[in-house]
This record gives C-alpha cells, sequence and structure tokens, in this order.
C-alpha cells in the first residue's frame, strides 16, 4: 500500500480535522434559522408598515373627488361634471383645469363646497382662454373653515 501526501495510507478515509474544511452542517443549520427569523420579522414590520400608511392616507382624506363627465359647450367654456364625496359639514375645494389640443392649459378653476352633505353632484363651468378640448380634476382638498 501506497501512503498519500499526508500520510495516510492510500483507500483509507482520513479524518477531516474540525473546522478545517469550512462551517459544519450544525452551524450551517443555525444560520439558516437566524436568516429566516431575521426575514420573517423585517417581513412583517414591512407589511405593517404599508397597512399603517394605506389607513392613515385613506382617513386622513375628508374630501375625495371624481370628474363624470365635461363638455366643451363653447370656444370660451367646458362644463364639468364633478361628484365629490367628503364627511357632512366639511368644506372642500376641487381644482379643475381645461385643456386644449395640444395639452395645454387653458383654463382653471377652483369650485368650493360647502354642502352640509356627505355626497354632492355639481355641473361647473370652467372659463377658457381658448377652445379646451379636455378637462382634467386636479385634485380635491378640505377647505379648513368647517
Amino acid at each position: 500500500m501506497t501512503a498519500t501526501r499526508d500520510g495516510s495510507p492510500r483507500g483509507v478515509a482520513a479524518a477531516r480535522a474540525p473546522g478545517r474544511y469550512g462551517v459544519s452542517a450544525d452551524a450551517d443549520a443555525a444560520a439558516d434559522r437566524r436568516l429566516k427569523a431575521v426575514g420573517a420579522v423585517l417581513g412583517t414590520l414591512l407589511v405593517a408598515f404599508v397597512a399603517w400608511s394605506g389607513f392613515s392616507y385613506v382617513s386622513g382624506q375628508d374630501v375625495s373627488g371624481e370628474m363624470i363627465k365635461f363638455k366643451v359647450v363653447s370656444d370660451r367654456a367646458v362644463d364639468v361634471h364633478l361628484e365629490v364625496r367628503k364627511e357632512p359639514g366639511v368644506h372642500g375645494v376641487c381644482t379643475v383645469r381645461a385643456l386644449d389640443v395640444a395639452k395645454g392649459e387653458v383654463g382653471r378653476k377652483d369650485v368650493r363646497f360647502t354642502d352640509t352633505d356627505g355626497r354632492v353632484d355639481r355641473v361647473t363651468t370652467v372659463r377658457t382662454t381658448k377652445r379646451a378640448t379636455a378637462a382634467e380634476l386636479i385634485g380635491c382638498t378640505p377647505a379648513g373653515d368647517r
């Protein structure tokens, strides 16, 4: 029988020195468990943050609006139909703008809602500097004077 470089006989499995050939299977398993625990905690924190952000955004909206339709009535005016949802008694302002064919702004109007109802439908006229081809609801906010 011939010997190998390390002096062990050929054909006989040499015993490995602990720690010489990397991490043991037990240490690998412990690291995997630790990594899974950290991932679970971070994932839970992320889900909680997203839920909190969404809830605070939705609950913080006192006034929300939607443009139902618009109609160009002349070269100098556009009628815009708005539906606004708000808490009863809250006053709000919605900003609407009219756009020309090149998407340039040709008219803008702040529409105040002082109705005490929670849902308001209103058609308002936006005056324009030239013929509009589209209308857009920019947004709605509480007016601040309850």
